[in-house]
Formats: C-alpha cells, sequence, structure tokens
C-alpha cells in the first residue's frame, strides 16, 4: 500500500493479493486518496487489534488447558493410589480384581 508519482502528481494504490498474485488497485489521488489511506490505515489497525485480541484470547486458553492436564495427571495419580488400596491391579490396560488365593 502506498502513494506513487504519476505524471508528477500522488496517486494512492492498495496491494491486493488475489492466489499467488499480488495486483494493485487503485484508490485515488488528492482528497480522495487521503482518504483511502486513512481508512485502509483504519481497517489495518481493527486487524491489528482483533489480532492481538486472539492471541491473548489463545493464550489464556493454553495457560487453562495446562491447568487441567496438571488437574488430570492428579486425578490418575489418586484414582490409581485408591483402586491399589482396594485390592485391584492392572492387567493388559483394564483394572482387575485381585484373586484372593486360599
Amino acid at each position: 500500500m502506498g502513494w506513487e508519482e504519476r505524471r508528477g502528481r500522488p496517486y494512492y494504490y492498495r496491494s491486493v493479493r488475489e492466489g499467488k498474485r499480488v495486483r494493485k488497485e487503485y484508490g485515488g489521488g488528492g482528497a480522495l486518496g487521503q482518504l483511502a489511506a486513512q481508512l485502509d490505515e483504519l481497517n489495518r489497525l481493527q486487524r491489528e487489534e482483533e489480532e492481538a485480541s486472539c492471541n491473548e484470547e489463545q493464550e489464556r486458553l493454553q495457560r487453562s488447558a495446562g491447568f487441567l492436564r496438571e488437574l488430570e495427571e492428579a486425578a490418575e495419580i489418586l484414582s490409581r493410589a485408591q483402586l491399589l488400596a482396594a485390592g485391584f491391579h492392572k492387567h493388559k490396560g483394564e483394572w482387575r480384581r485381585l484373586h484372593e488365593r486360599s
């Protein structure tokens, strides 16, 4: 995006990506060009603000996910301890009651 000088006068053009190609789109010259440039700048700032907000939300969710993983591990340890204390053992991935031998 930017101003280009053609025939001695400034004109505003914005770059637009279409697939792999980038083409220039005419925004205007003079007051119309300045208005188009300001509008593009506002849109850019809004996108950056939304992206920052999304990044903050993603970081918050990752912290929450870390806490949940720790909580899950603690619950796994406690349930394993309870099952072992109750006389169960793990056999091929399944918890089974130990058989009492006489």
